[in-house]
């Protein structure tokens, strides 16, 4: 929905929370929710939807007259979509999920198709007179990529194809869409330095000569293209986990020309390491329903003198606690927004809300999602419906940013 004093924020939910598997299992979950949210949150007023749409979903999608109908219920219950996640290309539900999230990676003609699908049906959902967001991968898990690979070759060639066929949709339907690249701890892309390395390197580069050549631009046209079509989603778990200072981040892409298309509002686990083994074993105890998720939690340690040391997962680092010489872990468990503290441990909501003041004070982004995920696995004491958990998700977001529902 829009929200701010000029109505610019435009704020939703990520239906990759929805247990779907397969296009009709989707829309049954839309169905059931979003008009239940619409009429607590913005009863008379357009709806703001995101949506997640896998590899399968994105075709069935697309067969018969389904698009049609879908545009039918949205315009039947007011509600207008403007932002799809394309990170995850197959399901995102089952036993383990884990690294698996980041395949197919931008080296693999499978995640192009899958893009350019998702930006046909975005163009044909999106409102007149807005821009449309895709936020995918930060290219692909940094653990594939093996030392002097060529692998950045092939992944600018093939976003650079992609941002063609935007330009080609922006001249042809005047529908204005952007990437949005999703930098995650342990993606290729994890950091602001590492996004304006990119971008420098490899974009504006290699990347823009490819663009002129195969558009009949200069250069610097072929880079100006490249600036709008590729852009930033910044999540707000994401950045505390990596320790990011959020303002410097703002002022290196701004620097660089680099814009901020998408901000996925989402929390963290956070905590110090307690000094005795007994209180390490009590908070190993509290750690470990959360180490049994399918999902991938990136953990970040912080050392005295300020060092950081990456682990690639929660399950794995969990039985090291003991004995490390950490002194704060971050983990990349999405909380859920509302929540600062759980039987001892603390989330990322404190940097969430300073993040959002930041937000609402530069203007950096307009397109806002929120993408808590994993209700479904939190602690039972956690876990209560989804409708009441979205609302207050919601509300939390709307106190921070001054906007009464």
């Amino acid at each position: 929905m829009q929200i701010g004093p000029d109505g610019s924020f435009h704020l939703t939910y990520c239906t990759k929370i929805h247990p779907a598997h397969g296009w009709e299992d989707l829309l049954g979950h839309i169905e059931a929710c979003v008009p239940a949210l619409k009429a607590r949150l913005a009863p008379d007023r357009p709806f703001g939807l995101g949506l997640r749409l896998s590899d399968v979903e994105s075709r069935e999608l697309l067969a018969q007259d389904n698009l049609e109908k879908f545009r039918e219920f949205l315009a039947r219950n007011n509600v207008y979509v403007f932002t799809l996640n394309g990170f995850p290309y197959g399901p995102f539900r089952g036993p383990s999920v884990k690294a698996a999230v980041f395949a197919p990676d931008w080296r693999d003609q499978a995640r192009v198709a899958y893009t350019e699908r998702l930006m046909d049906i975005l163009s044909s959902l999106l409102p007149p007179g807005l821009e449309g967001s895709i936020s995918t991968l930060p290219l692909s898990y940094k653990p594939w990529i093996a030392p002097g690979d060529r692998a950045l070759e092939r992944l600018t060639a093939n976003l650079m194809q992609v941002v063609q066929t935007l330009v080609q949709l922006r001249e042809g339907q005047g529908r204005v869409i952007h990437l949005d690249l999703e930098p995650e701890p342990d993606g290729l892309l994890e950091n602001g330095a590492e996004v304006v390395d990119f971008f420098e390197h490899w974009l504006l580069s290699p990347g823009a000569r490819w663009l002129a050549d195969r558009t009949g631009r200069s250069r610097e046209q072929a880079r100006a293209l490249i600036l709008d079509h590729i852009q930033i989603c910044l999540d707000t778990c994401h950045l505390a986990v990596t320790y990011e200072d959020l303002a410097a981040v703002l002022d290196r892409f701004q620097a660089h020309g680099i814009r901020v298309g998408k901000v996925q509002i989402t929390s963290g686990l956070k905590l110090l390491v307690p000094a005795t083994p007994e209180q390490r074993r009590t908070l190993g105890r509290q750690l470990e329903p959360f180490s049994r998720s399918p999902y991938l939690h990136q953990v970040l340690a912080q050392r005295d003198g300020g060092g950081l040391e990456h682990y690639p997962d929660l399950a794995a680092i969990l039985p090291r606690l003991g004995t490390t010489a950490d002194h704060q872990w971050r983990i990349h468990f999405h909380m859920p927004l509302y929540v600062a503290e759980f039987e001892g441990l603390s989330t990322t909501q404190e940097e969430t809300r300073a993040m959002l003041g930041i937000l609402k004070e530069r203007r950096f982004s307009h397109h806002l999602e929120l993408e808590t995920y994993t209700w479904e696995v939190l602690p039972a004491a956690l876990q209560r419906d989804i409708l009441d958990s979205l609302e207050q998700e919601y509300r939390w977001t709307l106190e921070i940013l001054d906007h009464d529902v």
